[in-house]
Order: structure tokens, then C-alpha cells, then sequence
């Protein structure tokens, strides 16, 4: 498989270590706005040179991303950036007629006058509004394929297809006990799509009413996490899997729940509050005369980047998804989770623990994509496919999953 993969940041970097391991790709082009940054991601895989080659892409430009993907024969576009260049993305490999994989959808608007009742545009509607012309094309868009969303839909699925009968709620669930030396603040994935997922209103499922939204932060509840993490309380946050989970399993009620705790919660708020939490640029003066910016890219910029913390960083992170129902009759409460150790994956590929979780997965999808355990057409989420062959080639990546029963 030819694979163009555009974002070399922190996940973009795991993805080239985890993929170089793997037989089933013959090719990946590693595209970046920053050259330097592609090129240092292929630089360092030193064994596995002749199967990598960077070049410099800008994410927004659809045509120049498609001539990408015409020119080099690709197969499939994993999308490594932020939210912001989804669509782009997700149209040039519609139009240069590859398979399409992201790890994040396109972006919501809150409804203009009842934010936090009822939803406006949902994560993924805009993506979901192609399904039409992906089908016809005959190829896949898979969405949300991370590790949340991502895993934690594979679990969704594969509790219902194996676990129970019937599903009263599906609750994704994480948390961690990471913390990084030298630091007082610094969060340990994107900051800027933190602040998207996090002060953007949360969205819950309900059979009966559909999706609706809540108040930033609402619902805490303090949750064990299992390996030694602990209990962490976690909240409700605008998250996919609450908009892809009910398309195909059938459950009661969705949720998404993220441990933030109060410090990390105080600082988002205080962003908020000053207006640093916005993407709409301003003006400000500098050297060379006034320069629009966006606050956040500012805060973004002003904050260690969270790929080169893992050196600092120690604990584990856990992403999992809660499930309650019934099996034969009887109720039932599992918890299906993941558990990377920051020491294990540095060790093993350089990556601090949140980034190599997120990236192990789009790789499995795209070794499943590759030998046709996995196929499909339209856009689709990680819950439309057989889990089973995605959560036993997890083990046999060598990072194995867990059931822990809950009654």
C-alpha cells in the first residue's frame, strides 16, 4: 500500500515509526507545511529509508493535495493535522480517487441560540453530507479512526457484536496519570484541539430524544481507571464518538467522559474568559507593522509541543469505553480499555504515550485496508467494521487490550 500521511507532528511521527515495522506498506510519502519537520520524521528511520520520502504540502490546498496523491500513486490519505483541514483533505482524496483515514472529524458549530440544549452542526455532519459521492466513487472514507474516537468505537462494537444482548449506555471513558517534570502546564496532545473538544458543547445521546448538548464540564463523575492509574474524575466533552457510535450500534444512551481534573479545567476556562480560546484572528503590532493572528495558534505557540515531552513525561494514559446492558438475561457492566506506559513507548518508538496510542491505531486500519480484511465504500466509521480483526492485530502489534468486568 502507498500511503500520503500529511501532518509530521507528534502523531504524524509515531504513525512513520509504528508503519516502518510493517510489511503490508510499500510506500509513505510524509508531507508537512514544514519540510524540516517531514524530513526529520523520514530521517529517522534509518533502516527503512528507501520506503519514506518527505516533501512540503500545504493541508489547505485541496488541488495541490490531490496532485500529491495523483502523482505518487497513492492508495490512501491518512490525515495527521488538526480539525481545521479535514475537509480539504478529505476532498482531495475524493477527487484523486483514494481511500481516505482521519483521526478526527470535521468541526462543529454550537446552535446560535441554544448552545447548550440543543446541537447545530455536529461533528462529522459535513463529512457525513458526501457519504453520496464516496459510494459512487467505490472508495472509503474512514472517520475518527484514533484511538478516541477510533478504539474505543472498535470496543462499541465489539461489546455489542460479543459482549451483550442489550446495551443500556455506552460510555467512553479516559483518563491518565501522566505528568511532566518541569512543567506547571502542559497538556500532552494538541493544545488547540483540547480547547475545540473541551469548550465546545458536549454532545449526548439518548435514544428517545436524539442528540442534544449540554454545559461544557457538566456531569462529573470520578472513575477507576485500571493498571494503577486510579480514580480520575472526568466530564463531559465534545467528542465523535457520541456522533458515530449510535449510526451503528444500538444503545440506550452515549457519552463521552474525559479526566481533565480541576487545575486543567481552570485554565481552559481562564482562556475562555480572555478570549485566547478563539480562532478568529486579530490584529496586533510587531517589527515589521500590525500581524493577524489567532489567540489560539498564539497559546498553541506559546506551549511546549507536545511531542518532544516524552523525555519529561511519566504514567500511563487509558482510553476505553464503558458499556452496561444485559447477556443471557442477567445485567452486566464491562470496561474494555487500552493502557499505553509512557516509559514502554518511549523505549520502544521514541513516541511519548499519547501520541503512539493515537497513531497505532490509523496504521492497523490502514494493514486491515491494505489485505482486504477490511472493505467498504462511503464514509464510514470504525463501528461499520468487524472488530475483531483490528483488536487481535492490536495484540499482535505488540500493545494488548483489556475487559475488566464492572459487576
Amino acid at each position: 500500500m502507498r500511503v500520503l500521511l500529511v501532518g509530521a507532528g507528534g502523531v504524524g511521527t509515531a504513525v512513520t515509526r509504528i508503519a516502518a515495522r510493517r510489511e503490508f506498506l510499500t510506500h509513505m510519502v510524509v508531507a508537512d507545511y514544514d519540510l524540516a519537520r517531514a524530513e526529520a520524521a523520514v530521517a529517522a528511520l534509518k533502516d527503512h529509508g528507501d520506503r519514506f520520502s518527505a516533501r512540503r504540502l500545504d493541508a489547505s490546498d485541496e488541488d495541490a493535495v490531490r496532485q500529491v496523491l495523483v502523482d505518487e500513486n497513492c492508495d490512501a490519505l491518512l490525515n495527521a493535522t488538526d480539525p481545521r483541514f479535514v475537509m480539504p483533505l478529505f476532498d482531495a482524496a475524493l477527487a484523486a480517487g483514494t481511500h481516505y483515514v482521519d483521526m478526527a472529524m470535521s468541526l462543529s458549530t454550537p446552535h446560535p441560540t441554544r448552545p447548550y440544549e440543543e446541537c447545530g452542526v455536529k461533528l462529522g455532519d459535513t463529512q457525513f453530507e458526501q457519504a453520496g459521492p464516496w459510494e459512487r466513487s467505490g472508495r472509503l472514507a474512514l472517520v475518527g479512526m484514533g484511538v478516541e474516537p477510533g478504539l474505543s468505537d472498535v470496543f462499541a462494537r465489539h461489546a455489542a457484536d460479543e459482549l451483550f444482548d442489550e446495551i443500556e449506555e455506552i460510555g467512553v471513558r479516559d483518563g491518565a496519570n501522566l505528568t511532566v517534570e518541569g512543567y506547571d502546564f502542559a497538556p500532552s496532545f494538541s493544545i488547540w484541539t483540547t480547547i475545540e473538544e473541551c469548550l465546545n458543547p458536549p454532545v449526548v445521546y439518548e435514544k428517545d430524544r436524539g442528540w442534544f448538548t449540554t454545559a461544557p464540564f457538566s456531569e462529573p463523575e470520578v472513575f477507576d481507571f485500571p493498571e494503577g492509574i486510579g480514580p480520575v474524575e472526568c466530564v463531559n466533552v465534545e467528542h465523535e464518538e457520541v456522533l458515530l457510535i449510535p449510526r451503528w450500534v444500538d444503545a440506550r444512551r452515549v457519552t463521552f467522559k474525559y479526566g481533565l481534573g480541576d487545575d486543567f479545567i481552570a485554565k481552559l476556562k481562564t482562556l475562555h474568559e480572555l478570549g485566547l480560546d478563539s480562532t478568529t484572528k486579530v490584529t496586533v503590532p510587531s517589527g515589521d507593522g500590525p500581524v493577524a493572528v489567532s489567540p489560539r495558534d498564539v497559546v498553541a505557540a506559546c506551549l511546549p509541543d507536545p511531542a518532544t515531552l516524552g523525555d519529561r513525561m511519566t504514567g500511563k494514559t487509558c482510553a476505553g469505553t464503558w458499556v452496561k446492558g444485559t447477556k443471557d438475561g442477567s445485567p452486566r457492566e464491562v470496561y474494555l480499555y487500552h493502557v499505553v506506559d509512557n516509559e514502554w513507548s518511549m523505549r520502544e518508538y521514541g513516541s511519548q504515550a499519547v501520541v503512539w496510542q493515537t497513531a497505532v491505531n490509523p496504521v492497523i486500519a490502514l494493514e486491515l485496508l491494505a489485505d482486504g480484511t477490511w472493505s467498504g465504500s462511503g464514509v464510514l466509521g470504525p463501528e461499520a467494521l468487524p472488530p475483531r480483526p483490528f483488536l487481535d492485530l492490536l495484540t499482535a502489534y505488540g500493545s494488548p487490550w483489556g475487559v475488566r468486568e464492572e459487576i
